[in-house]
Formats: structure tokens, C-alpha cells, sequence
């Protein structure tokens, strides 16, 4: 099986062009393909598929074989693999993914692209479509203590669950030890991604992430869109924010016209190689 590396901001996953490509059980490849001493190494494995309803189909598996209904980064790099890959030669493609069709747009120079932003469509706020057992609609800066852990919670889907805290210094924060607690704790039916967000300035939020069935990752693109979002539900940011992560930096603008999140950032292939 042929399959392409490609990473948005550290957040790496293995590629497989299944117009081309089959897998027969791509929950069992991602655990194998994604192990970084045994494997390839990766965040998880994404599939690129024929789509009747819109130009591709995107399945995104975790590192731990569980299927995400949606990754940001992933989404931008499936954008960059059909343009540059030839699939398409259009500079405005419709995705669709588990939690339905995003739209992206390519900036590209001299036939290769160099960024896509996404359409990530517009939040999903209350706690039953999160979904989250914590009380709100919207649930913002909600007090819940997990393993003698106490944190305040702002509760955001952006197709799939996330879970915002805001706390005086990201860097320091023990994400480690209380990220997985968050993640597989009764608060979440279908678990959460956690994120633990710095406010540096109205424009500015340096955000850690433990992603769902990954661990730390090096970015999140739905979990920045979701820290926007949050950080507006608080009255702590405008609109439109830079999103410091591990790998790099997303903008990130929560439209008010809309009420989309637009998303954009880098995205870049790593390598190419055959999996036996």
C-alpha cells in the first residue's frame, strides 16, 4: 500500500489515496502504521475517498484506532495532497467528513499550494450537541472537578467535542496528567479533546492541546477553532485571533455575519513510502 506523510503543523498523519488504494480495516492500519517506534509514526491515518455529495471524502482515524469525526489540520493537508497530487484543479474544494461538507480554499504559486483556509462552519453550543452532561446552553466557564482536579470548562463542537480551559500559564500546565482525565471522564459521553489556553492580548492565545485518542499532538486545528470560540463566549479576545500552538501558529476569525470559524494555516508533505 502506497501512502504519503504529511503534517500541518507538527500534526502528522499517514495519507492513503483510496481512489487508487484500498484498506479493508483502517481502525486496525492506524494503530499499526501510527506507532512511531514499530511503524511509520504518525497522529493517526486519514483516507481519501470518492465523494458523490462533494469533490472528496475525508475518514480520519486516531493513533489509537478510534475514527474522529473531523481534523483540521487534516483537512487542510487532504486539500493540499489532491491539488498538488492532481486530483483536481480546483482552488476551491468541497470536503466532506464525519461531521458533514467543509469548503476550502487554496492560495497557490506557480502550481503548488501554499495555504488553505477551511470553512469550519459554525459552532455547536449546546451541551446535548457537544455533547457534555455539564449544564449551559452555551456551557461557558462551568466549574467541574475530575480526579481531585478542578477546572472551568467552556464546551465547544466543531464537529467533534472540545473541552476549554483557561488557566495563567500553558506552558507549565501539567497537560499530561490532566488531559486524559478530562478526556475519558463521565462529563464526555464520546470523550473530549481538552485544550489549555494562555490569553497573551486581544489578538494573541498560546493553547496546548490533549487531542482524543492521540495524546498531546503539536496542533488542533478544530481545538483552536474551539479556543477562539471560547475565548469570545468569555469576553477574552476579539473576534480574530492568532492561535500560538507546539507546531506553529492557525488564524483563526469566528465570522459574526456567518457565524463560521474560518480556519488557515500551513500545511507541508514529509515523505512518501510503501507500507507491506
Amino acid at each position: 500500500m502506497r501512502f504519503t506523510k504529511m503534517q500541518g503543523l507538527g500534526n502528522d498523519y499517514i495519507y492513503v489515496n483510496c481512489l487508487e488504494e484500498s484498506v479493508s480495516d483502517p481502525s486496525a492500519l492506524a494503530k499499526k502504521i501510527s506507532d512511531r517506534h514499530f511503524g511509520v509514526g504518525s497522529d493517526g491515518l486519514v483516507l481519501i475517498l470518492p465523494c458523490a455529495e462533494a469533490d472528496f471524502r475525508m475518514r480520519m482515524f486516531n493513533s489509537d484506532g478510534s475514527e474522529a469525526e473531523m481534523c483540521g489540520n487534516a483537512s487542510r493537508c487532504v486539500a493540499k495532497y489532491v491539488y498538488d497530487r492532481g486530483l483536481t484543479d480546483r482552488t476551491e474544494i468541497r470536503l466532506m467528513t464525519g461531521s458533514g461538507i467543509r469548503e476550502m480554499k487554496l492560495k497557490v504559486r506557480d502550481g503548488v499550494t501554499e495555504s488553505v483556509s477551511v470553512d469550519m462552519g459554525a459552532p455547536r453550543l449546546k451541551a446535548a450537541e457537544i455533547p457534555t452532561i455539564l449544564p449551559g446552553d452555551p456551557v461557558v466557564n462551568v466549574l467541574a472537578e475530575q480526579g481531585g482536579t478542578v477546572l472551568n470548562l467552556t464546551c465547544v463542537s466543531m464537529g467533534n467535542p472540545h473541552a476549554v480551559t483557561f488557566v495563567e500559564d500553558a506552558d507549565a500546565f501539567d497537560v499530561h496528567r490532566i488531559g486524559p482525565i478530562f478526556e475519558t471522564c463521565g462529563l464526555f459521553p464520546e470523550r473530549a479533546n481538552v485544550e489549555f489556553a494562555t490569553v497573551r492580548d486581544r489578538q494573541t492565545i498560546r493553547m496546548r492541546v490533549w487531542e482524543r485518542g492521540a495524546g498531546e499532538t503539536m496542533a488542533c486545528g478544530t481545538g483552536a477553532c474551539a479556543t477562539l470560540v471560547a475565548a469570545v463566549l468569555n469576553g477574552l479576545t476579539d473576534r480574530k485571533a492568532t492561535l500560538v500552538l507546539n507546531g506553529g501558529n492557525l488564524d483563526i476569525e469566528w465570522d459574526e455575519k456567518t457565524g463560521h470559524v474560518i480556519m488557515a494555516g500551513p500545511e507541508e508533505f514529509v515523505f512518501d513510502g510503501v507500507w507491506e
